[in-house]
């Protein structure tokens, strides 16, 4: 390989991982809530101008997901969680999904779920408050959350062999 190629080779790699980010289930140094910890308590609009908190999700398997409308991984991920987690659990009373557009208005969330056709709850995170107890940076990111507010699996960035873990272990809490 000649050095000209060398070098475009790790440029392209470099570009791709700033793109694309780092996808795993490995904690990055941006992660601030790890597997088998507790979440804090905390409120959020669950529609406009109705506040709930995460106390009230206790008992169930909640899945917590961030994401932008920008963000071509989430755009990827999406769908997926639609297809495969939401669309078969969505009327299972013991699971719940949160799906938070991070620095996201209600105007935003509301449009990008009706321009690509999801029926899963989007909520807005306009100022990170939700995000920013759960990680500083990078998205997409899931958090698996147990009955008791533990967290049972986190991921960041996209991956599918990642995404087929998560959705493997909702099916095994709820069937």
């Amino acid at each position: 390989m000649t050095k000209t190629k060398l070098l475009l080779f790790i440029v392209l790699i470099f570009a791709a991982n700033l793109v694309f980010g780092q996808a795993g289930t490995t904690p990055d140094k941006a992660t601030l809530l790890l597997k088998d910890q507790t979440i804090p308590s905390f409120k959020f609009e669950i529609s406009k101008g109705k506040v709930v908190s995460i106390n009230e999700y206790k008992g169930k398997i909640v899945l917590i997901n961030f994401f932008a409308t920008w963000c071509a991984p989430c755009r990827k991920e999406l769908p997926l969680v639609q297809d495969q987690i939401w669309n078969k659990h969505k009327d299972n009373p013991k699971f719940a999904m949160l799906t938070f557009g991070r620095e996201q208005s209600w105007d935003e969330v509301l449009k990008f779920g009706k321009d690509l056709n999801f029926s899963f709850p989007l909520l807005p995170d306009l100022k990170r408050k939700v995000f920013g107890l759960f990680a500083s940076e990078g998205i997409p990111r899931s958090f698996l959350i147990d009955e008791n507010g533990k967290i049972i699996y986190l991921s960041q960035g996209f991956e599918e062999i990642h995404f087929t873990e998560l959705k493997n272990l909702i099916d095994s809490k709820l069937n």
